[in-house]
């Protein structure tokens, strides 16, 4: 396999990464790539119709489901940014992806994963104004705040992305640039840089810091408030109702960064170890799929509105009213 290089001013400027991927046999890729393929496409129906659902039902127009909504939308691109690509190499011998194509790949996932960070941190202070604070609910988490909160996500999604894409397409690679992963990410880049890295390190480091540190302190003090608020509450039956307004997000926050920051928690040599692709196929492909299962699992109104969705596109009715199943 060979790596396309131009040399300009006595640098190697790659034209071309190679993915390693996973390494196996050829009918296990074939396996991989069955498997893959049935959870990317579930995982697109699944979101779709959480935002079907909710966008179509108008029980579920509250801040609590437009972020869900949100949320939902967010993962059906994420999944996208890295599927297909991975489903190609499981079939093909050529795993080379360009330059263009990588930097442009890290763009968007840093972007979605950035913004998973931050709309997690909006809705769970949706749901401590819910718990805490129920009487000035509707006069804090109006239409317009919530529009700005969801927009702001994907602002500094969008930034954080831009300013780390910028250091690391500025990076030098030397020799055949293998990236030991199955898509472009920052960490294996850094990895396999020819030059010194430590301000693509440092910048990354410090947005880092800010968007995944400062949201889970938004969440930890969010629960924690909404923990002491419902221990307050008299009855074992309240409590019980305020806990499951809140325990399908609190599922999903476990589960979402307990597996990104085992990831990004490593130095960048911990990409030398495939333990590391393993832990990225949980929140990459996973994590999406499990999401719409969890808040559908847990949330009495999502569960309702899905049977009414599939109860009327089931139905069809007549010229006289009588419905036809």
């Amino acid at each position: 396999m060979i790596t396309k290089v131009l040399e300009v001013d006595n640098h190697t400027v790659t034209t071309h990464f190679v993915l390693l991927g996973f390494p196996t046999q050829p009918a296990f890729q074939l396996l991989l790539f069955f498997v893959f393929l049935a959870i990317y496409l579930l995982t697109l129906v699944e979101n779709f119709l959480i935002v079907f659902v909710i966008h179509s039902d108008g029980q579920l127009h509250k801040p609590m489901y437009f972020f869900l909504s949100n949320l939902s939308f967010l993962e059906m691109w994420y999944v996208t940014v890295i599927s297909p690509k991975m489903q190609i190499d499981f079939l093909s011998h050529d795993k080379t992806i360009s330059f263009n194509d990588c930097m442009t790949q890290l763009y968007f996932f840093v972007t979605f994963v950035c913004t998973e960070y931050i709309l997690l941190a909006a809705m769970a202070f949706d749901r401590y104004v819910a718990i805490c604070n129920p009487l000035q609910y509707p006069l804090i988490m109006t239409n317009h705040l919530c529009g700005i909160l969801a927009a702001g996500c994907w602002f500094c999604g969008l930034m954080t992305a831009m300013i780390k894409i910028v250091f690391i397409a500025r990076l030098h690679y030397c020799g055949t640039p293998h990236i030991n992963h199955y898509f472009c990410d920052i960490s294996p880049l850094l990895n396999i840089s020819c030059e010194d890295s430590s301000q693509a390190e440092l910048v990354d480091f410090f947005l880092a810091l800010m968007v995944i540190a400062v949201p889970l302190c938004v969440v930890v003090a969010s629960y924690a408030t909404i923990l002491t608020t419902v221990l307050r509450i008299p009855s074992s039956q309240g409590r019980h109702k305020a806990f499951s307004t809140c325990a399908s997000h609190l599922a999903v926050v476990i589960l979402f960064y307990s597996t990104t920051l085992f990831t990004y928690a490593h130095p960048k040599r911990m990409y030398a170890y495939n333990s590391n692709k393993m832990v990225s196929v949980l929140y990459t492909v996973i994590v999406p799929l499990l999401n719409p299962v969890i808040y559908c699992l847990r949330n009495r109104e999502v569960k309702a509105a899905l049977r009414k969705t599939m109860l009327c596109k089931g139905s069809e009715p007549r010229e006289d009213g009588a419905v036809i199943n």
